[in-house]
């Protein structure tokens, strides 16, 4: 059986300051929340998989998997990169088109996550179109990212982050996100994620353009 992990957080890779030792201690604390969660989920089935069996595998109790993760669908989806996309796009060059410095952070993204254990985005993929709950919750998800995505939309553009040309412009970016990781799952996750990234952006670049003959 393939072992799955999990990601560990973009903040630990060299050229970024290392975290105080409490915050190190909290990244561990979920890190080994996730893990757990994602062996159980692998060996058990998601619905089998429970707080208390997620806590018991990560070695701590109940009530500190909550505290990390209030709910279970938190534990599969939560990681730490929607910080490191704000910062990845605040530091791209200002004159550098809006889909281009976007390519590079969701780039750089994928390679963090793979470099850990790429079939923890499979497993995240697959959840979301097969678990309800877990689909419901991308969506509420979507909204944190979207509001991070404005800032650096608002910062880029000297737009207000709050306007609705911003907040569509964001929300269609996490919009298309979403759907090519629903779109890779539900298609046997043939192709590289990365290309059908590049795809969607193309979309959001371009349009549809002419149908296909």
């Amino acid at each position: 059986m393939t072992r799955m992990t999990a990601a560990r957080s973009p903040y630990s890779p060299a050229g970024r300051p290392r975290p105080g030792l409490r915050e190190r201690k909290k990244i561990k604390t979920r890190e080994a929340i996730r893990a757990a969660a994602y062996a159980l989920i692998r060996e058990r089935g998601y619905d089998a998989t429970t707080i208390e069996r997620i806590a018991e595998r990560a070695e701590v109790s109940p009530s500190t998997v909550f505290r990390y993760f209030p709910a279970k669908e938190d534990i599969v989806l939560t990681d730490e990169y929607d910080p490191l996309m704000l910062q990845e796009l605040r530091a791209r060059p200002a004159d550098e088109p809006w889909t281009d410095s976007l390519r590079h952070v969701i780039r750089k993204s994928l390679e963090l996550s793979e470099q850990e254990d790429p079939e923890v985005l499979r497993l995240r993929a697959r959840l979301g179109v097969e678990v309800p709950a877990v689909r419901s919750r991308y969506f509420e998800s979507m909204a944190e990212t979207g509001r991070l995505l404005r800032q650096a939309l608002g910062e880029r553009t000297g737009r207000d982050p709050e306007s609705l040309e911003v907040r569509v412009q964001a929300m269609a970016l996490v919009g298309g996100m979403m759907e090519v990781s629903l779109y890779w799952a539900e298609n046997g996750f043939q192709g590289e994620l990365r290309d059908l990234m590049d795809r969607a952006l193309d979309v959001l670049r371009d349009g549809l353009g002419p149908a296909n003959p």
